[in-house]
Order: C-alpha cells, then sequence, then structure tokens
C-alpha cells in the first residue's frame, strides 16, 4: 500500500489539512481495498495550532517521513514568511533531511515556499497561489513559475495553486497511479469534479463578463461530440457566431486556456478512457479522439504524461 505522509506545521489551513486524508483515503481497488495509507505528522509530533480557533493533535512526529512514499505540505499562514533559499526554519529543515531522496514531493498552495527555499524546485516549473506569485518568483528566481495553472506534475515534485487546486492535485495522482476510472469514482465520492478546464486565471480578481448566448459553452459541448473531426478554430468562432479574434477572446477569459489547449486536452481525456475501457486498436483510437494517427496519439499522449499508449493501456486497464 502506498503511504502518503502529511506534514502539518503551525498556522496550517484546515481545509488544505484535509485534502490528503480524504481524496487518497477515499481511493480503492476493485475488491474496495483501500490503495493508501494516510498519515498525518507534526515536526515534533505535538500538536500544532491552525489558522482558525483551534488546533490539531496528531500521532506522529516528523520521524515517519523517512516511510513516507509521498508526502504531502499543505499550505500554512506562515509560509510567506520564508523569504527566500535557505530560509526555511530549522524545524522544517530537520524534518525534511528525513525525506528519502525518491520520495515523491506535494505542495498544496503555499507550502510551495517550503519546497523552493528547501531547493527542491531549482530550475523546475511549479506554481503557487496566483496573489503571492510575483513574490514567490522574486524570492526564488530559479523557479519556473507559471501563475495560470492550477498545478504543475514535475514529476517527482508536484505544486499546485490556492486551496481547492490541491483537490484537482490529489485527483490527479490518484489517476496518474491508478487510472482515471478510479480518480473519477473518488471525485464522485467527494462530490468534486474529476478535472477542472482552465486554470488560475479564471479565478483572478477582476471584472468578470455576464454569462449571456455568447458565452462559449454551447460551442464547447458542440464540439466535444465532435473530437473526431478536423476541428479548426474558425469552425468553432463560425458555430459561436463571432470572428477568430473575439472567440479566443471570450474562450481565454471563460477557461482560462487557448481552444486549441482546450481541444487537446479533451482529445487525450478521450484517448485515455478509450484505452482504459475499450478493446480499440491504438490507430481506431486516435481516429475516434481526433489526433488522426497513431503517431500522433503518441506524440500527444507521451507530452502529456511521458508513456506510450500501449504502456498506459497495460498499467490503467479497466
Amino acid at each position: 500500500m502506498h503511504r502518503v505522509v502529511v506534514l502539518a506545521v503551525g498556522g496550517v489551513i484546515p481545509f488544505e489539512l484535509s485534502l490528503a486524508s480524504r481524496i487518497f483515503g477515499t481511493a480503492r481497488d476493485a475488491g474496495q481495498q483501500p490503495l493508501y495509507e494516510v498519515i498525518t505528522c507534526t515536526p515534533d509530533g505535538g500538536p500544532v495550532a491552525t489558522a482558525a480557533d483551534f488546533s490539531i493533535a496528531v500521532t506522529h512526529d516528523a520521524s515517519v517521513l523517512a516511510t513516507a512514499q509521498t508526502v504531502v505540505i499543505p499550505a500554512s499562514e506562515t509560509m510567506t514568511k520564508i523569504t527566500g533559499p535557505d530560509a526555511l526554519p530549522p524545524t522544517l529543515v530537520d524534518a525534511l533531511a528525513l525525506v528519502r531522496p525518491e520520495t515523491r514531493m506535494v505542495s498544496i498552495c503555499l507550502a510551495s515556499y517550503v519546497l523552493a527555499a528547501a531547493g527542491l524546485l531549482h530550475d523546475l516549473p511549479a506554481t503557487t497561489h496566483w496573489r503571492h506569485a510575483g513574490d514567490f518568483q522574486r524570492l526564488f528566481p530559479r523557479v519556473k513559475v507559471n501563475p495560470d495553472v492550477l498545478f504543475v506534475d514535475a514529476g517527482r515534485i508536484l505544486t499546485s495553486a490556492g486551496a481547492a487546486a490541491g483537490v484537482d492535485l490529489c485527483l490527479h495522482l490518484v489517476r496518474r497511479d491508478h487510472g482515471s476510472g478510479i480518480a473519477n469514482h473518488v471525485a464522485r465520492s467527494c462530490v468534486v469534479p474529476p478535472w477542472r478546464d482552465g486554470g488560475q486565471a479564471q479565478y483572478v480578481e477582476r471584472p468578470v463578463p455576464e454569462v449571456s448566448r455568447a458565452g462559449t459553452a454551447p460551442t464547447r459541448a458542440w464540439a466535444l461530440d465532435r473530437l473526431d473531426q478536423p476541428l479548426q478554430l474558425e469552425d468553432l468562432a463560425t458555430h459561436a457566431g463571432t470572428s477568430r479574434r473575439t472567440f479566443t477572446r471570450r474562450f481565454r477569459a471563460e477557461v482560462g486556456q487557448s481552444p486549441g489547449q482546450w481541444l487537446t486536452q479533451q482529445r487525450v481525456d478521450l484517448a485515455r478512457h478509450l484505452l482504459e475501457h475499450s478493446e480499440l486498436p491504438v490507430d481506431r483510437i486516435a481516429e475516434r479522439s481526433g489526433f488522426g494517427t497513431a503517431t500522433s496519439l503518441r506524440q500527444h499522449l507521451h507530452r502529456a504524461i511521458a508513456v506510450s499508449p500501449n504502456t498506459y493501456r497495460r498499467t490503467f486497464r479497466a
């Protein structure tokens, strides 16, 4: 069983603290056996004050970090006080020193400050809450900050944006570990979407255009029924009854991605579903998902999740 250890520090935000336990703890295999063991610890094993009006008591100290296959660090209101590289409090330095080099590291929201200060994000892409992205980039210039996405998967190191983006990241890890079927079941159990379109751009404080018939949602629904067809920006704009420029601007404002990025993501998701749940050969799946050829599908799938279609099917076949 995969062990997830959650490291809670003073000022931890209760919502973020609960995410790993809720998402990973819900994942079950076909025999309803748990796929993850989730353990919560503090640096010294003692209770920690939260950002709310209560404290959290735990059973474990930081020594359990040495047994973790995944470490999750939830946000604390104190983390923005980390002023740069090598500025971690001694208790966190000692705790992180116990983590094995191969262990997967996950930060939720402002916990990206911890990973960056520990040197784990050097020259890697990462994200954090959009409100703090500028400060984060200034303090950690070696990090390739992307303030527009909900999470970044850099392989062993993963970072999420604020609060609920931690849900998206944890579901992504379940999907990466066990396939979309189990991740979708976890999402349904927790009554959250299995995948959210767009990125943080849609949550930045700014005037929001009124929802109207001019919105792109009907065109997105239309496109989802035609992913096997060679859809172009002109086709989408024509369906929406706008110019290409106006459609692209509205689409980005609503979804947080370009139409082309969104279409590719939907086609990859459809291909993954067909690989898991159908007997179709890879070249037929490529046609059904709109990639045209097996070569194109292999390229896009590898770019998205770094595996080939056949490897994905062997790993996640329902």
